[in-house]
């Protein structure tokens, strides 16, 4: 479990630029998915807040061999009442911005929160890889997040489906005194 900085400018945007390369030719094979079944899922947190899932991308199967789940955070600027729905229409073309990530398997896409805050909740293969794309990610959300307001955690040998099924197993990863804003409590189908 980790909450760390951004990637140097120069060597987030090459990740990013490389990413978006990559996604083309996923694309082209038909590697990316984006499954019905989890949308509308409401997930809760240890913060009191919740948010709900209105997408999911999945690269081949989704399944990782060394799984590690990823939260990511951040409160758009500028964004308030039918902003938010506009978001998240125009959101789907932000996936050449991470699929292509090495490691990358699955992400929910949830909606912003009582507090404002969009979350994505990721399945990633590797826990290095997770923290790298989440510094790199740092530097494209902060030209349209509220200062301050992004972060991530790296929850190594979890899979995100686990996490979701059984929220004790995020608990007992915590430990005392650890945020909650990242911390999943439950989720409940519509």
């Amino acid at each position: 479990m980790s909450e760390q900085e951004p990637l140097a400018l120069a060597e987030a945007w090459r990740a990013v630029a490389a990413c978006s390369l990559s996604c083309w030719a996923l694309l082209a094979r038909r590697r990316i998915h984006l499954p019905r079944e989890r949308v509308g899922t409401r997930i809760s947190f240890a913060d009191g807040t919740s948010a709900r899932v209105y997408r999911e991308t999945r690269l081949g199967s989704g399944l990782a061999k060394d799984p590690c789940t990823l939260v990511v955070v951040f409160r758009l600027r500028l964004v308030r009442g039918p902003g938010h729905a506009l978001f998240r229409a125009e959101s789907l073309l932000n996936t050449p911005l991470f699929v292509g990530f090495p490691g990358f398997t699955s992400k929910l896409w949830l909606a912003h929160d009582e507090d404002g805050r969009y979350r994505g909740l990721y399945e990633w293969d590797n826990p290095q890889r997770a923290e790298y794309y989440a510094r790199s990610l740092w530097r494209v959300l902060a030209l349209v997040s509220v200062p301050g307001s992004i972060r991530y955690t790296v929850l190594p040998g979890l899979r995100r489906d686990d996490v979701l099924s059984d929220p004790g197993l995020v608990e007992a990863a915590a430990g005392n005194g650890a945020p909650g804003w990242w911390r999943v409590t439950g989720g409940t189908r519509p």
